[in-house]
C-alpha cells in the first residue's frame, strides 16, 4: 500500500510540473473544472448518458472532458454530431480507442467492432455487408425468422397446458432473437446451458483504461474477469466453428441452407492466412453481442409503450388486419405494407436507444469540429439519448408519438435519429435488427394487448382501479418497467382474466397419441 501512495504522490508532482510548463492547446471545447489524475471522472454518475446530458446542458452540446489520462469530447446535439461525421472528420474519427475490452474480448483489437480503420476493416466490413447483411442474404434467411416465430409461439401455447398462464415477454423475446441468430450463424437453435454466462452486454471502457496504475495493481479484478470471460467465449465460438467445419465435410454433397460460419469458412479456404479462425470468431461475436440486444430490448420497450398508449396499439392492429389479414403470420415482405408499425419501432428506438451512448470513436489526427480544435488521440462519445430528445430537433421530445416518423423514408432523420450509430462505423446489421423486431414484436403480444385494452375500455370501473393502482405504486410521471410488476397485483389479475376469456389459441396445437 505504501508503494501505491508513493507512486500516486510522484504522479501528482509530475502532473503539476507538466501542467505548469506545457503549452496549452488553444480553442478547445468548453470544459468544467477538472482534478489532477482523475480529470472529470468525479463528475460522472449512473446512468452515464443522463450524467453527460446534465453536463452538456451546463456547458454546451460539445463538451471537452478528461477521463483520467484520456482526453474526451461529448456530442449531444444533431448539428454538432454532423460536424464529426461528414467530410474529412468522418475518416479522422473512424477508429476505436484501445481498451482492456478490445484487447481481451476483441481478439487483441482484430474483431470487426474494435479493429482500427484501414484496409483490414474495410475488407471485413465489405464481407459482413455482402455475406450477412445484404438484401439477398436477408431474403435467404427470412424462412429462419418465420420458422422461429412459429416455434416460439407453439412453445408458449404448449407450456400453458390448456390453462391460462402469465408470459414473461422478456425471456420470450430473448429466446426468439438468440434462436434466430444461432440458426443464421451455425444452423441450430440456441442452447442456454451450453452458453451460460458467455454473452451479454460488456463494458467497452473501464476506469482501469483511464487510470493505468489501477490496472497494474489489479484494481477490482476487472482484467481478470475479462480474461476468464474471453476464455469461455473463445471456447464456445471455436466449438461452433469446428462443428460447422466437420458438418461441411460430412455433408459436402447435400444442398442445405448456408450458414454464416459456413460462408466464412468458404472464404477461409480461398485465403487461409487472411480469414483465420480468430477473424471468423470476431465476426460471429458481433452477431451475438451487438445484434441480439438491440432486437429483444427494443421489442420489450415497444410492448411497454403500446400498453401505455392503447390508441397506438389499436392503430397498429387495424393496419395489420387491413394490410395482412387477421390471424395471419407476418413475413419480411409485409414490412413495406405496414408503415405505422415501422413508425412504432422507430419511435421506440428514439425514446429508448439500446446504446444511449454510441460506441466510442477515436481521432487519428488533429481536426476541427464546430469551430473548436480536437487534438489527435481524443475519444469521441456521442450521446444518442440526448440527441433523440433534443427539444430543438423534436416536437414534444419526451412524448411517445410514432406519427412523427410518417412520411420519412426508411425512418431516416439525418443526425437527429441515430439508433444504429453514425458514420463509417455505423452498425451494418440495422436491416436485420429491424426485421427481427418487426416479426417478433407483433405476433406474440399484440393480440393479447389489444384484448386487454378493449376490455378495460368497456369496463371503466376496472380501468380506473388499475389506473389508481399504477399511480399509487409507480406514479404517473414515468413508464412501467419489469420491476413494477410485483407491485401491481390487480393489473396482473386484469391480464389473467383477459387470457381466460380470450386465450390466444382457443384450440391448443393438436397432440397425437403414440400408443394405446
Amino acid at each position: 500500500m505504501e508503494i501505491v501512495w508513493c507512486t500516486l504522490t510522484l504522479i501528482f508532482s509530475i502532473f503539476f510540473i507538466l501542467k505548469l510548463f506545457s503549452p496549452q492547446k488553444p480553442n478547445l471545447p468548453p470544459s468544467p473544472l477538472s482534478l489532477p489524475i482523475i480529470g472529470h471522472l468525479h463528475l460522472l454518475k449512473t446512468p452515464l448518458h443522463l450524467s453527460l446530458k446534465t453536463l452538456s446542458d451546463r456547458h454546451g452540446p460539445l463538451l471537452s472532458l478528461r477521463f483520467g489520462c484520456r482526453p474526451t469530447v461529448v456530442v449531444s446535439s444533431p448539428s454538432t454530431a454532423e460536424q464529426f461525421f461528414t467530410h474529412h472528420n468522418d475518416i479522422a474519427f473512424a477508429n476505436r480507442p484501445k481498451s482492456l475490452a478490445s484487447k481481451h474480448l476483441g481478439y487483441n483489437g482484430t474483431a470487426i467492432g474494435f479493429i482500427p480503420y484501414g484496409d483490414l476493416w474495410r475488407n471485413l466490413r465489405r464481407v459482413t455487408t455482402i455475406q450477412i447483411f445484404s438484401s439477398t442474404s436477408l431474403h435467404h434467411s427470412s424462412a429462419v425468422r418465420i420458422e422461429e416465430i412459429r416455434f416460439i409461439a407453439g412453445k408458449m401455447f404448449r407450456a400453458s397446458g390448456g390453462e391460462t398462464q402469465k408470459v414473461n415477454l422478456k425471456s420470450v423475446f430473448y429466446e426468439l432473437v438468440m434462436n434466430v441468430t444461432m440458426r443464421m450463424v451455425a444452423g441450430k437453435r440456441w442452447s442456454p446451458a451450453a452458453a451460460d454466462g458467455v454473452f451479454g452486454q460488456s463494458l467497452i471502457m473501464d476506469i482501469c483504461d483511464y487510470i493505468p496504475i489501477l490496472r497494474w495493481v489489479g484494481f477490482n479484478g476487472f482484467e481478470k474477469r475479462l480474461v476468464n470471460l474471453q476464455r469461455k467465449r473463445d471456447g464456445f465460438l471455436q466449438d461452433l466453428i469446428d462443428e460447422v467445419r466437420q458438418n461441411k465435410i460430412n455433408n459436402s454433397s447435400t444442398k442445405q441452407r448456408k450458414t454464416i460460419i459456413e460462408a466464412l469458412l468458404s472464404l477461409q479456404e480461398i485465403e487461409t492466412e487472411y480469414y483465420t479462425d480468430d477473424i471468423i470468431k470476431g465476426i460471429v461475436l458481433l452477431m451475438f453481442t451487438a445484434g441480439t440486444h438491440t432486437s429483444w430490448l427494443t421489442m420489450e420497450w415497444a410492448v411497454s409503450l403500446l400498453l401505455n398508449h392503447p390508441e397506438a396499439l389499436q392503430k397498429a392492429r387495424t393496419e395489420i388486419d387491413n394490410q395482412v389479414g387477421p390471424g395471419q403470420l407476418l413475413e419480411d415482405s409485409d414490412l413495406s405494407k405496414l408503415p405505422y408499425l415501422h413508425c412504432i419501432i422507430n419511435e421506440t428506438l428514439r425514446l429508448f436507444p439500446v446504446a444511449p451512448l454510441l460506441l466510442p470513436h477515436f481521432s487519428s489526427e488533429d481536426c476541427v469540429a464546430d469551430g473548436f480544435n480536437i487534438p489527435r488521440g481524443t475519444t469521441l462519445l456521442v450521446n444518442a439519448w440526448a440527441i433523440h430528445r433534443d427539444p430543438n430537433s423534436w416536437d414534444e421530445p419526451t412524448r411517445f408519438k410514432p406519427e412523427r416518423f410518417e412520411g420519412v423514408e426508411g425512418g431516416r432523420e439525418g443526425f437527429k435519429f441515430i439508433p444504429f450509430g453514425v458514420g463509417r462505423r455505423a452498425c451494418p446489421g440495422a436491416a436485420l435488427a429491424i426485421r427481427v423486431m418487426f416479426l417478433g414484436g407483433t405476433e406474440t403480444s399484440t393480440v393479447m394487448m389489444e384484448r386487454v385494452v378493449l376490455l378495460l375500455l368497456n369496463h371503466p370501473s376496472t380501468f380506473q382501479k388499475a389506473r389508481a393502482e399504477v399511480d399509487n405504486h409507480v406514479g404517473h410521471r414515468r413508464l412501467l418497467d419489469d420491476f413494477d410488476l410485483s407491485k401491481l397485483p390487480f393489473l396482473q389479475c386484469v391480464i389473467n382474466e383477459t387470457l381466460r376469456l380470450y386465450p390466444l389459441v382457443p384450440l391448443l396445437l393438436p397432440h397425437y397419441s403414440s400408443e394405446d
